[in-house]
C-alpha cells in the first residue's frame, strides 16, 4: 500500500470565497505529505444567471481550468474535504448534487473507512455556518466516514471559534477570507491528513 496520503479537496464556488479557502486547503495539505486533487463540482446555475453578476462570471473565467469532480476522486482519495457556501443553512445544490450521484460507490462500500472534514462561508454572521457543516457530516456518516474536525486544538480556533469546521463570513461576497480563516482552513487539512496517515498505517497493519 502506497504510504502517501491522498487527499481530495472537492468544492463549489460562486464568486470565489470558497475557492479561496479551498485552496488553503490544498496548500496545507500538501505542507502535511500528501497527494492532493482540487476538484470542483458542477456549475447548475443558467448561464444568464451568471453573467447577471459580474463576480460569478470573473470567478468562473478564473477556475475554468479547475477539474470538475468525479465520484472517481472519491474512491481514490484516503482523505476528503469539501468546501461549501451556505443556502439556507445546508450545502449548496451544486454539492449537493455532486453527492447524490455517489449511489454506487456508496453501495459498494467504497466511501467508507476513510477521513472527512469541511469548511463553509456565510454572507452573514450567524447565517448557518454550523448548520451547514453538521449536515455535510452528516453525509459522512451515511457513508462510513470518520469525520476529523478542528475543534479546539490549537490556540488560534479561540480567536475562529468554530470547532465543527473552518468557516468564514464575506459580508455578501465583499470580504475575502482574512487570516483567521485561512489559518483555520489550513488546520483543518492538516488535522485531516494526519489521521487519515494514522487511519491508513493502522488499516495496513
Amino acid at each position: 500500500m502506497d504510504g502517501q496520503v491522498k487527499v481530495a479537496v472537492i468544492y463549489y464556488s460562486a464568486t470565489g470565497i470558497t475557492y479561496q479557502m479551498a485552496q488553503a486547503a490544498v496548500e496545507a495539505a500538501g505542507e502535511a505529505g500528501a497527494e492532493v486533487r482540487l476538484r470542483k463540482v458542477r456549475e447548475l446555475a443558467p448561464d444568464e444567471a451568471i453573467r447577471s453578476n459580474s463576480g460569478w462570471q470573473a470567478h468562473r473565467l478564473e477556475t475554468q481550468d479547475v477539474m470538475e469532480a468525479q465520484p472517481d476522486d472519491l474512491s481514490w482519495a484516503d482523505v476528503v474535504i469539501m468546501g461549501s457556501p451556505t443556502r439556507y443553512g445546508m450545502i449548496a445544490a451544486q454539492l449537493k448534487q455532486f453527492i447524490d450521484t455517489t449511489g454506487p460507490l456508496w453501495a459498494a462500500g467504497a466511501l467508507a473507512d476513510k477521513v472527512y472534514s469541511g469548511f463553509t462561508s456565510t454572507a452573514t454572521s450567524h447565517g448557518g455556518q454550523e448548520a451547514t457543516l453538521l449536515s455535510l457530516y452528516t453525509v459522512f456518516y451515511h457513508w462510513g466516514g470518520i469525520v476529523v474536525t478542528p475543534g479546539y486544538t490549537d490556540p488560534s480556533q479561540f480567536v475562529a471559534g468554530n470547532p465543527y469546521g473552518a468557516s468564514h463570513t464575506s459580508n455578501n461576497g465583499e470580504v475575502a477570507p482574512d487570516h483567521v480563516a485561512l489559518a483555520a482552513t489550513a488546520l483543518t487539512a492538516k488535522r485531516a491528513v494526519l489521521m487519515g496517515a494514522a487511519l491508513k498505517r493502522g488499516m495496513a497493519g
